[in-house]
C-alpha cells in the first residue's frame, strides 16, 4: 500500500479511505473517453473507486468505447442517457452509483494523479458538502492558447477563483466537484431544467440549505478550450443565456460581474445606433476596443505573437457573446413554477 503524507506510522492503525463513485456525463467523447477513464482508475487513492458512465446518443463511437471499457474493468458501469443532456446524465449516473462520496468528472477531463485523495482530505478537513478546484485551461493551437489566457484572467472571466486560482476557502461554485451523497440527496440532485449553469445552480441550493462549497486550488483539472471563434461564441452565448435563467429562478444571485457584459453590449449597440446623428456615440465602441487592446497587452505577456494577435478577438467574443446571450434570454427558458 502506498504511503500518503498522513499515513500512520508502523504500529498504528491503517487508515481506511472511503469508497468514491466517479460519475461522468458522456456525449461524443470517442477521442478522449478512454484516456479520461484511465486517469480516474489510475488515481493514487487507496480507497475503492467505481466509474459510472452515463452515455448519450452520440454521433461517434462513444457508446462502443464505453461498453469496451466496462467489459475490460468491472469497476466501470455504463448507463443510458437518452436525452443527451448533462444534468440528466449526472442524475442517471448518481442514481446508479453506490458510494457516499461522488466525484463529477467530464468525459474529456484529465485529472492529476492525486485529485481524489486531495478531494477526500479536503472534505474531511473542512466539513464541506462539495469541494472543487481550478479549471486549468491549456491550449495547443494559437487560438486555443489565446482562449486559455483569456479564461484564466480577470479581464476574461472576472474574479471566479475556479478560473483564475487563489486561496482555498468557501466559494459560490467550483469546477466539477466532489460531493457528499447526503448533500445531493438533500437538494434533490441536479435540476434537469438547466441545460447550462446546472453546477452553479445546484451549488446555490447546497449553500442555501446550510451546506458549504469549498475551493481547493490543489485540485487542478486540465481543460481544452474551444478551437474556433464560432465554437467559443456559441459556448459563451449559452453561458449568458442560462445565467439569466438562474437569476430569474433565484432572486439575488446576480451581481455587477455578471451585469458587465450585457451592459457593454447595450452601450456599444446604443453608441452605434446614435452615431449617425451624434458621432460622439462612436466613442463607446472605440473605448471598448481600446480597453480590450490594452488588456490584451497586459495579460498576454509570454504568449507567442500568433496567440497574442488573436487575444483581442477572443476577449471580445467572450464578452459580447455572453452579454448578448444574457440580454436575449427568452422568458420561456425560465424554470416553470412547481
Amino acid at each position: 500500500m502506498k504511503e500518503f503524507p498522513d499515513s500512520p506510522r508502523p504500529g498504528q492503525a491503517t487508515r481506511v479511505w472511503p469508497p468514491v463513485s466517479v460519475v461522468m456525463p458522456v456525449l461524443n467523447e470517442e477521442r478522449h473517453l478512454r484516456e479520461a477513464v484511465y486517469q480516474v482508475l489510475a488515481q493514487r487513492y487507496d480507497g475503492p473507486i467505481e466509474v459510472v458512465l452515463a452515455v448519450g446518443p452520440s454521433r461517434d463511437r462513444t457508446q462502443e468505447v464505453a461498453d469496451t471499457l466496462a467489459a475490460e474493468d468491472p469497476r466501470v458501469t455504463v448507463v443510458a442517457n437518452p436525452t443527451g443532456r448533462t444534468p440528466n446524465a449526472l442524475n442517471a449516473a448518481i442514481g446508479a452509483s453506490r458510494n457516499g462520496i461522488i466525484a463529477r468528472v467530464d468525459g474529456h477531463a484529465m485529472l492529476p494523479p492525486d485529485y481524489l485523495q486531495v478531494a477526500v482530505e479536503t472534505l474531511e478537513q473542512t466539513g464541506a458538502d462539495n469541494v472543487g478546484g481550478v479549471m486549468a485551461a491549456e491550449g495547443v493551437t494559437p487560438f486555443e492558447r489565446a482562449v486559455a489566457c483569456a479564461m484564466t484572467s480577470r479581464i476574461g472571466v472576472g474574479n471566479a477563483r475556479f478560473h483564475t486560482g487563489g486561496e482555498p476557502g468557501p466559494a459560490d461554485t467550483v469546477y466539477l466537484g466532489v460531493f457528499r451523497r447526503e448533500a445531493l440527496e438533500r437538494v434533490g440532485g441536479y435540476d434537469e431544467h438547466f441545460q447550462r449553469a446546472q453546477d452553479w445552480e445546484m451549488n446555490h441550493r447546497i449553500r442555501t440549505t446550510g451546506g458549504l462549497v469549498w475551493f481547493q486550488p490543489r485540485m487542478r483539472v486540465s481543460y481544452r478550450p474551444r478551437p474556433s471563434v464560432r465554437a467559443l461564441a456559441k459556448q459563451y452565448f449559452h453561458y449568458g443565456r442560462w445565467r439569466r435563467v438562474v437569476a430569474r429562478t433565484h432572486e439575488g444571485t446576480i451581481n455587477l460581474r455578471y451585469l458587465a457584459p450585457p451592459a457593454a453590449v447595450a452601450a456599444i449597440l446604443l453608441g452605434l445606433v446614435v452615431s449617425p446623428f451624434f458621432p460622439a456615440g462612436l466613442l463607446v465602441p472605440a473605448a471598448y476596443l481600446a480597453a480590450i487592446l490594452a488588456g490584451s497587452v497586459l495579460t498576454g505577456r509570454g504568449l507567442p505573437p500568433s496567440a497574442l494577435l488573436r487575444l483581442p478577438l477572443v476577449y471580445a467574443t467572450m464578452h459580447l457573446s455572453w452579454g448578448w446571450g444574457f440580454l436575449t434570454s427568452p422568458p420561456r427558458l425560465g424554470k416553470p413554477p412547481s
